[in-house]
């Protein structure tokens, strides 16, 4: 059996949904005669995390990236396959798991709207009967991370969201869980917030080896906290491996951009690669990888250029190519099925 503190196998979480026909006449058909239709919200995927990993858990909304984070935090049963963490099946709820792990959901809250975010703090100090000084020294690490000392004594509905944010996970973390799933913890923050979130993130697991699963919509997130990504879709994984490598798989080119000391009159853009935006005396190119050495020199060389940078192309790019290559696959799988049937 793997020593990993995650281990996921052929993990599934199928649903029963009613499908109901619109107004009066569908309210009556739904009593005679129900419909349902199966919902695979995660359908068979595996993966391993090892102590102080942080892994972006990575899809569209409705992916089952949430549902998976249920299950691993014990809210939710699956449907069949199995989920070890920290040596515990989560669906137990066992007293000793729920004390090494914490589930923090950006849209959720577990603070007292009418009270200060200290009182909340005790009543977690209690729930996980967190020894005093352990408590004392835990809440002083937090305050200085999050710089929480001026909010700590006022009510949490006259909190900003980003001051709300930083309360609950400080609130989330006073027992020190060893693993770490964060659901979306920057979602509606602004960016210096957001930043702020992420460098507590990243110290909080450099501090204290936490194991850590960070879903987000914010690429920024993933690409300053995460060397490896696990990508689902439609419930079916489909890429785990390094950031770096999905993006020379996917998108297996340099972006080159050029500012020009003169107008481009006359030149041949399109002669250096994909002509991406070219506005002014300022160029984008698509330059295939195997080629960007050789491209480099023949613009710094033919072109009269000011300045020029080589990088590679967004992360969110990359991601929704991912998500539009998974949707082809599954328009193909759908039409095949259709032609099978009808040759039937």
């Amino acid at each position: 059996m793997s020593s990993a503190p995650i281990v996921v196998s052929n993990l599934k979480k199928y649903y029963q949904v009613h499908d109901k026909e619109p107004g009066f006449s569908g309210s009556l058909k739904s009593f005679v005669n129900r419909k349902y239709r199966q919902v695979k919200a995660v359908d068979d995927i595996s993966f391993e995390i090892d102590a102080g990993e942080i892994v972006g858990f990575l899809g569209p909304n409705g992916a089952g990236k949430t549902t998976t984070l249920k299950m691993l935090s014990g809210l939710l049963h699956p449907t069949s396959g199995t989920a070890r963490v920290l040596g515990f099946v989560p669906q137990t709820r066992r007293a000793e798991y729920l004390r090494q792990m914490t589930l923090v959901m950006g849209q959720k809250q577990q603070l007292t709207w009418d009270l200060p975010a200290i009182e909340t703090f005790l009543v977690n100090q209690a729930i996980y009967e967190i020894p005093d000084d352990q408590y004392a020294k835990m809440l002083d690490e937090l305050t200085e991370l999050l710089d929480l000392a001026p909010l700590l004594k006022k009510q949490v509905r006259k909190l900003s969201l980003g001051e709300r944010m930083k309360c609950e996970l400080a609130a989330a973390l006073l027992h020190q869980p060893q693993v770490l799933f964060l659901d979306e913890p920057t979602i509606g923050l602004d960016v210096t917030m957001q930043t702020k979130i992420r460098q507590f993130v990243g110290e909080y697991n450099r501090r204290y080896n936490a194991t850590v699963i960070l879903t987000s919509h914010y690429m920024a997130d993933v690409t300053a906290l995460c060397k490896r990504v696990i990508v689902v879709d439609h419930g079916k994984l489909m890429y785990d491996g390094s950031l770096a490598e999905l993006s020379a798989r996917i998108a297996p080119h340099k972006l080159v951009r050029v500012e020009l000391s003169a107008p481009m009159n006359g030149h041949n853009l399109s002669a250096y690669g994909e002509v991406l935006k070219a506005k002014g005396q300022s160029v984008e190119f698509l330059v295939p990888r195997s080629k960007t050495s050789e491209t480099a020199s023949r613009i710094l060389s033919e072109l009269p250029v000011a300045d020029v940078t080589i990088e590679d192309p967004p992360i969110e790019d990359v991601i929704a190519r991912v998500f539009e290559q998974a949707a082809l696959a599954r328009q193909d799988r759908s039409e095949n099925d259709e032609d099978e049937s009808g040759d039937a």
